[in-house]
């Protein structure tokens, strides 16, 4: 929709602009999709950080893609509540990174100081961003849920 509605696509010179968005992401590095048993729990604390991380990303795209206001505002509910859910699948919760209210504030605050181009390119990055992040999401809890017995 975003490159229909805005013109902001893959291949659009505008896409070159400087990504500095420092979104989440789940590398090789990471453990996931991989078969040693001691990467899982590094693997699950990466995924419920970044999704934590997400949702001032996605709570930005609810206010600057109008027009889906409301799937936005059902993907960050359902982004926290899996954010939560793979938080409690962790060995020790307390050590996944949960962005404080100053760290959001302060994101969010330069994520809206875009010009109006600016700004739906930002958009179009971080849900592209999401959806990769989220493709690997789900590889890999379908692969811990095939090699330890929890369910999700």
């Amino acid at each position: 929709q975003m490159c229909e509605k805005f013109t902001v696509c893959e291949n659009s010179m505008e896409m070159l602009v400087q990504n500095n968005l420092n979104l989440p992401r789940v590398t090789e590095e990471d453990g996931d999709l991989l078969a040693f048993l001691s990467f899982q729990d590094k693997c699950l604390r990466k995924i419920s950080s970044g999704l934590y991380t997400f949702q001032t990303y996605l709570k930005y795209v609810q206010e600057t893609f109008a027009s889906e206001k409301q799937n936005v505002k059902s993907l960050c509910s359902s982004t926290e509540h899996l954010a939560h859910t793979i938080r409690q699948m962790v060995i020790n919760p307390s050590e996944v990174i949960i962005p404080d209210s100053a760290t959001q504030e302060s994101l969010h605050a330069r994520l809206k100081s875009n010009k109006t181009w600016i700004e739906k390119i930002t958009t179009h990055l971080i849900l592209r961003d999401f959806t990769s992040f989220m493709e690997k999401t789900v590889r890999a809890v379908r692969y811990l849920k095939n090699t330890r017995s929890f369910s999700v």
